[in-house]
């Protein structure tokens, strides 16, 4: 995973993508129509939506179905690799949500101590 041309990459970047590990926790809880999804995923626009989808259902980890009815009837759901993926990705959102005021709170400091600091640069 670590050599420059290894395979993996493209998936760990994929994965490690926000809107991808949003979209598969969204989608944990069964099929959901386009715009439950954005309704969902706040703040994504619907072309970065559809290209998520997109790449998600390009590896496996998401099918769309079509139902042939009018008005077209689209549902994305998770497939058996997609749900698997879902439990680390679940993890991971979890230990963010439990972490985010710890880590928060370092970055101000980190931020503080930059800001002292550059003023001691100065002449």
């Amino acid at each position: 995973m670590y050599a420059e041309q290894c395979p993996c990459r493209t998936l760990l970047d994929l994965l490690a993508n926000k809107w991808s590990a949003l979209a598969i926790g969204a989608l944990e809880d069964g099929p959901q129509r386009f715009g439950q999804l954005q309704r969902h995923l706040q703040g994504i626009s619907p072309k970065v939506l559809t290209q998520n989808l997109r790449r998600l259902e390009e590896f496996g980890l998401v099918e769309r179905t079509i139902y042939p009815v009018v008005p077209l009837h689209v549902e994305y759901a998770l497939t058996e690799l997609g749900h698997s993926a879902a439990a680390p990705l679940r993890m991971l959102r979890n230990w963010v949500e439990n972490n985010i005021d710890s880590v928060a709170l370092a970055g101000a400091r980190e931020a503080s101590c930059a800001s002292e600091t550059d003023g001691f640069a100065d002449p």
